[in-house]
């Protein structure tokens, strides 16, 4: 994926206008209510389910405060469940489609774009590390001359954020979601579809306990990282972590 030639552009502010783009952009998170069982289960062992719920509870968090301190002028969380008292105010929710996650996130796509035509960012709630500025650079790159599409790698081999200047219509079809090839599968389809695609920085997403250690290790502020720090006193889990 590093083979993709890079689009030259203005790296964009926290708060301020991105270059290039007159009426600005928007930001979906796709996310699952915080309930136990649902959530966030492959950190199950070493943490219970209510555990991994607090975890994605903080994480959500911590990436609605980044998308809401971003320069996106909308920003929508595409939610499977209920909304709750957690839900940051100002925050638009549309509910979640049915279907596999291609499917979800081509919906998702397409009921944005239904209610605001400006090109869209899509980041998950697995990178609580994410901040601002980085939104806003992504942003910018999406937004620069010669370019409809961005795709952020993650760790693992998905991806965490995927922008389009507006929905295309297959932009999912034929990716296998959750694999350690989704991403450079992702980057395939898109550059198939004829889409000029460029690349945002990778980051760490958070899968396994290992990798939320990890991740409140580069991210020691955020809210997720004072509930990785709280679970990681426990006796029962660092036994767990040991072994």
């Amino acid at each position: 994926m590093n083979a993709v030639r890079a689009i030259p552009g203005t790296w964009g502010g926290a708060g301020g206008t991105v270059p290039g783009s007159p009426d600005g952009w928007q930001v979906v998170i796709m996310a699952k209510e915080p309930r136990p069982g649902e959530v966030k289960t492959r950190l199950c062992p070493p943490l219970s389910p209510p555990q991994a719920a607090t975890l994605a509870a903080a994480a959500l968090a911590d990436t609605m405060a980044a998308v809401a301190a971003s320069a996106a002028k909308r920003s929508a969380l595409v939610l499977d469940g209920a909304a709750g008292p957690w839900v940051r105010p100002g925050l638009e929710v549309i509910a979640q489609r049915q279907g596999d996650f291609g499917t979800r996130l081509a919906h998702a796509l397409d009921d944005a774009w239904a209610g605001c035509q400006l090109p869209v960012l899509v980041v998950g709630m697995d990178t609580p590390q994410l901040e601002p500025s980085l939104l806003d650079q992504v942003a910018a790159r999406l937004l620069a001359p010669g370019c409809d599409a961005v795709l952020g790698p993650a760790l693992d081999g998905g991806f965490w954020v995927l922008g389009t200047r507006r929905p295309v219509p297959g932009m999912f079809e034929g990716v296998p979601m959750s694999s350690s090839g989704t991403g450079a599968a992702q980057l395939r389809r898109l550059t198939s579809l004829g889409l000029r695609c460029n690349l945002a920085p990778e980051l760490h997403d958070v899968d396994e306990f290992a990798d939320a250690l990890a991740v409140a290790r580069t991210a020691p502020l955020t809210r997720f990282a004072a509930a990785v720090r709280a679970l990681s006193q426990r006796a029962d889990i660092r036994a767990a972590v040991r072994t």
